[in-house]
């Protein structure tokens, strides 16, 4: 398989040849094939790891309609806070526009069902939050997707939605192959790509790609190496999926990529494993989103989270949790040379530990043992996830804090749950939980990327550009591949740039007249 040699921009001849060739097996790569095929393209669609889905199928599955137009524009104009240019957001939006009908007529393959939820608008009370809906897709007749995907767990239906997918590459007899990476683009000494090395169970190979390639391998959930110099906290675990290693990222800047949104990622807290061969972080179970100002958090979180000295130090039930949840932890004190919150820890009690399950694994993994954790939490506490106290004190000592300290931040925690009184940290009202009755529970906690947003920038047709925005010729993006995510995320957004990347992108690229013609 994939060895550190790296082959040639330049090639004699080609091996193989394609009209459009797609890599990475998604939303985005399964969405753009579909296109391009149904463009009339030749289409290849490669997946670097042994199981289809990439990190999309960990998903909830719920992808997001825009119901007025203009609004949602301003929507998400503004939560991007100027690093998209409008334009772009404009030309996205057209798209989620057309999404309703394009996923019913995608949903014929197998006679799936869709739900609408309507009620859930997005994250934050900008212009439009409320013009926006989901679709999920809530049942497919006949089909068990965890005995299809058995290496795939996901939030709610983001299972479903890929089958939909898969059956519709399927059906259109596009040409798959896994285990599969690709290597490095092939240019020719040009200033457009007109092929890419590959590298499978039957060897290294130049693809001659007559229309263009279409990057749609995700982002750098899994690679460390190149986290370390966009990202100022270290270590951040991926949650679920071990293919994102910035394979897109490295190949669209060795053809003069530029790129965006390198700093932010979707990303949250959670536990470490404590086999240290596992390669997932586990993210603490998630909670429901709130809204300031329009929707109030109701639901109980039963833990609160102190830092190395027995301090609290945020709000641990942020108005979107599973997406900024990380953010508070990435704190480098130059006086102590530490990460003071890197890791910290979670502190319940045994109200809050019999109320619900603490972790929560979701993952699309074929190669590991998958983690199940208990609906008790005692098997954490049995391998030492979890860590029993039957006092404060004990607490402390587990933390290594002063035990006056830590119960003088336990204490002030309960006095504000009981009296109803803001929070100094504006956690809501509701969401609080006394921790009062013995024993304790701790866990060491971590930040926990779920998905990526950086990567190549793109313009409104999805053609990857260089730093002065001139397009790469017949180079594409999809997807996470450099989203247009760039400061607050739109739950629901990767998935919807999935589907309007993939689209836009097999479009395009099924479009362009042969380069060789």
């Amino acid at each position: 398989m994939t060895s550190t040699y790296i082959p040639p921009q330049h090639v004699d001849s080609f091996d193989e040849e394609y009209d459009v060739v797609v890599v990475g097996f998604g939303y985005a790569g399964g969405a753009a094939a579909i296109a391009a095929c149904d463009g009339g393209a030749k289409t290849l669609l490669i997946e670097k790891m042994p199981m289809p889905g990439g990190i999309s199928i960990c998903a909830g599955g719920g992808v997001r309609l825009a119901l007025e137009r203009d609004p949602v524009v301003e929507h998400l104009y503004e939560t991007n806070d100027g690093t998209t240019s409008r334009n772009i957001i404009e030309a996205f939006v057209d798209e989620m526009m057309l999404l309703d009908d394009y996923l019913e007529e995608l949903c014929k393959v197998n006679n799936a069902s869709t739900i609408t939820i309507e009620g859930r608008g997005a994250n934050y009370p900008f212009t439009g939050f409320d013009q926006m809906r989901f679709v999920e897709v809530e049942d497919i007749p006949g089909v068990d997707v965890l005995k299809v995907y058995p290496h795939a767990r996901s939030h709610r239906n983001g299972t479903k939605l890929f089958k939909v997918v898969h059956d519709n590459v399927n059906s259109r007899g596009i040409e798959v192959r896994l285990n599969t990476p690709a290597l490095r683009l092939i240019t020719q000494n040009t200033n457009e790509v007109r092929g890419l090395w590959i590298d499978g169970p039957d060897g290294r190979k130049a693809i001659k790609c007559n229309k263009g390639v279409i990057l749609a391998c995700g982002g750098l959930e899994a690679a460390p190496d190149m986290q370390r110099q966009y990202w100022q906290m270290n270590p951040v675990l991926s949650a679920a999926h071990q293919g994102n290693t910035g394979d897109g990222i490295k190949m669209a800047t060795d053809v003069g990529a530029d790129l965006w949104h390198m700093w932010h990622y979707h990303g949250t807290y959670g536990f470490r494993h404590p086999d240290p061969d596992y390669p997932f972080g586990i993210r603490m179970k998630r909670h429901p989103d709130w809204v300031p100002t329009k929707k109030e958090a109701e639901i109980p979180m039963a833990w609160i989270l102190a830092d190395k000295r027995g301090n609290r130090f945020m709000n641990e039930y942020q108005p979107y949790t599973q997406d900024t949840g990380h953010r508070a932890l990435d704190v480098y004190d130059t006086g102590r040379m530490e990460f003071p919150y890197v890791p910290c820890f979670m502190i319940a009690d045994e109200d809050g530990r019999e109320r619900y399950r603490f972790g929560a694994t979701i993952y699309n993994d074929s190669t590991i043992e998958p983690y199940e954790w208990s609906e008790d939490n005692l098997k954490e506490v049995q391998n030492g996830i979890l860590k029993k106290a039957n006092t404060i004190e004990e607490l402390a000592d587990l933390i290594g804090c002063d035990p006056v300290n830590l119960k003088k931040t336990i204490e002030e925690y309960n006095s504000a749950t009981d009296s109803g009184l803001e929070d100094k940290f504006g956690r809501p009202p509701k969401t609080r939980l006394k921790i009062e009755r013995p024993p304790f529970y701790l866990g060491e906690i971590w930040p926990v990327v779920s998905n990526t947003q950086g990567g190549p920038r793109h313009n409104e047709k999805y053609q990857i550009c260089n730093a002065f925005n001139e397009p790469i010729p017949r180079l594409y993006a999809a997807g996470e591949c450099g989203g247009i995510w760039g400061f607050l995320y739109l739950a629901g957004g990767n998935l919807t740039e999935c589907f309007v990347g993939g689209r836009v992108s097999g479009r395009e690229a099924s479009a362009l007249k042969d380069w060789n013609n």
